[in-house]
């Protein structure tokens, strides 16, 4: 059950906002095309209004992050016994788990505030979920192992200059809340402000966000930084109609912290926006439960927004 501990104010307060909002849209739809941006987006001008012609105004919901539904997801080293660098953190017993269950996630975002500081930069909310879903373990009654809530408040500002051949588009700073909503012993949560930097060039988009962690009072996953990372780069490539992405993250350490994660994504049309989905994680923390545990897995699904 999800508890207010670990959810801060600010989660809080994005989450009700994007609810009121969606309410708010739906009561007072005219025109779909226009409000609702569920569509996939092949520049950051796009995806981010940088420009008076992708200027659609505030308080209107759109994509954020991909959203998809896996059908299958097979783990090498399904994390049965969840551990905490804290070791009060742990279970009494491993639980029963499938190697092989469902993933699905939702992400949306909303534009607040339009040209603040200085006329140049806008203010976005975003939320996003992702859900790990024992859906074919009949033992267990089809559990869901996981789930991670994510939200965040993203100052970002258009910017132009040229890099190696790249064109970098926007510049911007978030402050980032993730939570998996549980209690002890299995409660994970971190704070973190987290900068970032877009390029691009013809059909590819590069993403760089390096990040601190911001100090909490109860730790329910010390080391954290030291596992997921502490900054991450992420790669697009738009051939034709199908889209390659690669997401790496890493701890910025050498020696026996050097750790961190690659996560690969392949969609490919079937149906207009629906699309074919396949995925590949290696490393830490593909969920917050297993922020410290490394696994390889591999899902086959579909997505809606790539």
């Amino acid at each position: 059950m999800m508890h207010l501990r670990s959810l801060s104010i600010m989660s809080l307060v994005i989450v009700l906002l994007m609810a009121m909002l969606c309410l708010t849209r739906v009561s007072g739809q005219n025109n779909i095309e226009k409000d609702w941006v569920f569509k996939n987006s092949k520049s950051l001008s796009e995806l981010w209004e940088l420009d008076d012609e992708h200027h659609r105004g505030t308080f209107l919901i759109s994509s954020y992050k991909p959203i998809y539904f896996t059908l299958g997801k097979f783990s090498t080293d399904t994390n049965k016994d969840p551990q905490s660098e804290n070791l009060e953190n742990s279970l009494p017993e491993p639980m029963d788990l499938d190697p092989i269950e469902a993933k699905f996630q939702v992400s949306l975002k909303t534009k607040i505030f339009h040209n603040v500081f200085w006329g140049k930069g806008d203010l976005w909310a975003a939320y996003t979920q992702k859900a790990f879903w024992q859906i074919y373990n009949k033992k267990e009654s089809r559990p869901f192992r996981e789930l991670n809530y994510e939200p965040e408040l993203i100052l970002n500002f258009p910017v132009d200059f040229s890099i190696l051949g790249f064109t970098g588009k926007m510049v911007g700073v978030a402050l980032v809340h993730e939570s998996n909503g549980q209690s002890d012993p299995v409660s994970r949560s971190w704070n973190r402000m987290v900068f970032h930097v877009g390029f691009e060039r013809n059909d590819w988009q590069v993403m760089f966000k390096p990040w601190f962690r911001l100090g909490n009072k109860i730790d329910d996953n010390p080391d954290i930084s030291d596992f997921v990372g502490r900054g991450e780069l992420s790669l697009t490539y738009d051939w034709g109609q199908q889209r390659f992405s690669a997401i790496g993250r890493h701890s910025l350490r050498f020696g026996d912290k050097s750790r961190g994660s690659l996560l690969f994504s392949w969609s490919f049309p079937i149906v207009k926006n629906f699309s074919g989905h396949v995925q590949v994680f290696e490393g830490y923390g593909e969920s917050l439960i297993d922020y410290n545990h490394r696994q390889t897995t591999v899902g086959l699904g579909v997505s809606l927004i790539n």
